[in-house]
């Protein structure tokens, strides 16, 4: 049933909540764009009382949740190493540590099998400690000799970071060692007195997203308000940042001036000066293997007499680079279904993941007397590929293979003979027996053929009668391949759905032309793309609208915000999480503002006309008749503002549709900060999915 009587009571909330607080002329629900005002947390805390009091009494929720936490909590899990000379690091969350524990062990035993972990820092320790709710983002290790590092610890799971030096050796923090306040921060180390920082602290540091606008070079014995800039951007830029990269053959320091989030400027330190790198603006710049150059090309470039394909990985001398040499060394050409999906480095090799019609290859490329050899490394087939980790000193590395039926293995390859090595596989956390993953084409509204991942049970009657989760992306060039998701298949699999991976265009499962024919004013290609295999699946006979559900996340978000408000008959349950969902003023809330390059600025007339056309918060209508939405997002997310969810359901209610709205006061741009709180958001969707579909 589309609309059962039990979501309108969160729409009762909402309508009692718009009056008690009042409106505002330009917008009736802009005061929930006060994140932690009280108004906005009040409103908040009554429509997940509303939402948690129906779901919570489905007859699943507790033993769905008490799956989930076991996946999430199990000690079988892999634990993804970083290797830093002989040691690999892990940050680590079960049971008994819900904030986690970052540890390390000799990298010897790791690859044996046999670790011995020894805790580095205990974040429910340092919580209890400092009264604060910390969250582990990383760390930052001095090379070559790995005793000292920086870590990044957030408040609540949020992109803003407090740095603080660590001591490896000792254990503990350095009493006046390098230190910057809660911002959002990058830094990287020159050597052991001297780092470069690019920090939103301060007046006028922040650009208009929100990110570091100046590079700096800091002393430890200075503070960083009286550090020297180095260099200098817009408040219209999307960020500056200062990195570095240490190979054998010397260091390279670098700022790189992100002046839209596609398009950027590298300049490399060279003593008191800075050279740029005269590559396209929106060329990906990938750093340096034996002080080769790689450039990887979004658009086509014609430079030197020669001309390079759009998707080609380029190499060339630096030095000669330098002295204006322009011919390039071509690494990798891609075909129409086919692109470069990763590119990654050890002290002397070069890895690329390629993929061909969504399924990776691995390929290892090593530089011998100037010219680049190639083969493939042997890995398992038709599933997906990804370096966990590589080492600077030697040519040691970690990767993965998992598709949707098997679990993730993690594989490492030794750098003295390439030898691989299994090291460990996630355990089958769901029954996979009797399943199948076919690929199938839908074809959208312009010819283009969408390919789409279907898991089901074998021998599938074609009836339209089976619960169907359809899921996609669509932005950024960032691909969907195949992944084994044990939540996926305990919630839903395991309950006789189906489970659907779009590789809709916005992606980039064929290079840069799949990710630009989605861009700016041809945004609505990446959502006809989506309704075109909801409609294949409903032709094939798979499912049908009754049991249609379709779920996305951030720029997933937006996508099936839009689908949902275009074609609502299609779909029975929608997940909207941490969605953008009002276009108009996404710009202006949080780091909005940087992703202006995907889908255009709305300030501008021209550019708002097209962007009204698909904004859901503009096309929702009274009088039409949409699914119960579930809406998810989380106060702490500094990424995409609270507010797209908060006022798209406060928007619903008003017009008097039924909706669901989940808000965690924890966890940043995701799902929560510890096992139960991602536990808890994750079953509300699945407990949603099994009411609304089945």
């Amino acid at each position: 049933m589309r609309t059962p009587c039990f979501c309108f009571i969160p729409m009762l909330f909402v309508l009692l909540s718009t009056i008690a607080f009042g409106q505002t002329e330009e917008d009736p629900n802009m005061w929930l764009e006060e994140v932690n005002g009280e108004r906005s947390l009040e409103w908040v805390r009554t429509q997940n009382t509303a939402t948690t009091t129906v779901l919570e009494q489905h007859p699943e929720f507790q033993s769905i949740k008490s799956k989930i936490l076991t996946i999430l909590n199990s000690n079988e899990r892999i634990a993804y190493p970083r290797i830093k000379g002989t040691y690999v690091y892990n940050f680590w969350q079960d049971e008994t540590h819900p904030r986690g524990i970052w540890r390390r062990t000799l990298l010897k035993d790791y690859v044996a099998g046999t670790p011995s972990w020894e805790t580095m820092l205990d974040l429910d320790a340092l919580s209890i400690e400092e009264g604060e709710k910390w969250a582990f983002k990383g760390a930052e290790f001095l090379y070559p000799d790995y005793d000292v590092c920086l870590l990044h610890l957030s408040r609540g799971g949020s992109d803003a970071v407090e740095i603080r030096e660590f001591d490896l050796n000792e254990k503990k923090f350095v009493d006046y060692g390098f230190y910057v306040e809660d911002a959002k921060t990058s830094i990287a180390w020159i050597d052991r007195d001297n780092v470069l920082v690019s920090s939103s602290l301060g007046d006028g540091m922040a650009t208009n997203s929100g990110y570091a606008r100046e590079t700096k070079l800091w002393n430890r014995k200075k503070s960083l308000s009286t550090a020297m800039t180095l260099f200098g951007g817009e408040p219209t830029d999307v960020a500056v940042s200062g990195f570095v990269q240490n190979t054998p053959e010397r260091q390279y320091a670098m700022v790189s001036r992100a002046v839209t989030f596609f398009t950027s400027k590298v300049y490399v330190i060279e003593g008191k000066d800075f050279f740029k790198l005269d590559i396209p603006e929106d060329a990906q710049f990938h750093g340096f293997l034996k002080n080769q150059m790689l450039v990887e090309l979004k658009s086509n470039w014609s430079v030197g007499g020669n001309a390079y394909a759009q998707g080609s990985l380029l190499a060339i001398d630096y030095d000669a680079f330098r002295k204006g040499t322009k011919n390039f060394n071509v690494l990798f050409v891609p075909d129409e279904r086919s692109s470069l999906a990763s590119v990654s480095t050890t002290k002397n090799l070069l890895l690329l993941e390629t993929l061909t019609n969504v399924s990776s290859t691995l390929l290892r490329g090593t530089l011998e007397n100037g010219t680049w050899r190639f083969e493939k490394v042997a890995t398992p087939e038709n599933g997906t590929i990804s370096i966990v980790s590589t080492d600077e000193l030697s040519d040691s590395y970690f990767f993965s293979f998992e598709n949707f039926l098997q679990p993730r293995t993690l594989y490492f390859v030794s750098g003295d003979d390439q030898s691989v090595t299994k090291v460990k596989s996630m355990p089958r956390f769901f029954r996979s027996e009797g399943l199948e993953v076919t690929q199938h084409e839908a074809v959208s509204t312009d010819g283009e053929r969408i390919p789409y991942f279907v898991v089901t049970k074998k021998g599938l009657p074609l009836d339209g009668s089976h619960p169907t989760l359809l899921t996609a992306y669509g932005g950024f060039e960032v691909s969907q391949q195949p992944y084994y998701d044990a939540v996926t298949g305990v919630t839903w699999l395991e309950y006789g759905g189906v489970y659907v991976l779009a590789n809709i265009r916005g992606g980039g499962e064929f290079g840069p032309r799949w990710h630009q024919a989605a861009l700016k004013e041809k945004r609505q290609t990446a959502f006809d793309d989506f309704i075109a295999v909801s409609e294949d699946l409903i032709r094939r006979g798979i499912t049908s609208p009754k049991h249609l559900g379709i779920s996305g996340g951030s720029n997933g978000g937006l996508l099936v915000g839009v689908a949902f408000t275009q074609r609502p008959e299609l779909y029975n349950a929608v997940v909207c999480a941490v969605p953008l969902l009002d276009m108009q003023r996404y710009n202006k809330l949080l780091a909005g503002a940087s992703w202006m390059g995907e889908y255009g600025d709305p300030d501008i007339p021209e550019q708002w006309e097209y962007i009204k056309k698909y904004s859901p918060y503009h096309n929702l209508h009274a009088g039409k008749t949409y699914p119960a939405v579930l809406f998810t997002t989380t106060t702490h997310d500094d990424r995409v503002h609270p507010a797209h969810a908060r006022k798209m359901a406060a928007k619903m209610a008003e017009q008097g549709h039924p909706f669901y709205y989940f808000e965690n006061t924890e966890g940043g741009h995701g799902s929560g900060v510890t096992s139960e709180q991602r536990a808890y958001m994750m079953t509300v969707e699945a407990v949603y999915l099994l009411k609304l579909l089945r």
